[in-house]
C-alpha cells in the first residue's frame, strides 16, 4: 500500500511540473495539490 501511495504522490507531481512547463500553469497548481493531499490519505490509512 505504501508503494502505490508513494508512486501516486510522485505521478502527481511529474505531471503538476509538466503542466507548469508546457504553460498550463493553473492545471499544473490544481494537479500540484493533488500530492499533500496523497501523502496526507496514506497517514490516515496507515492507521
Amino acid at each position: 500500500m505504501k508503494t502505490y501511495i508513494l508512486l501516486g504522490a510522485a505521478l502527481s507531481l511529474a505531471l503538476a511540473v509538466y503542466l507548469w512547463s508546457v504553460g498550463q500553469t493553473d492545471q499544473g497548481l490544481f494537479v500540484g495539490l493533488w500530492v499533500p493531499s496523497i501523502l496526507a490519505l496514506g497517514a490516515f490509512l496507515k492507521k
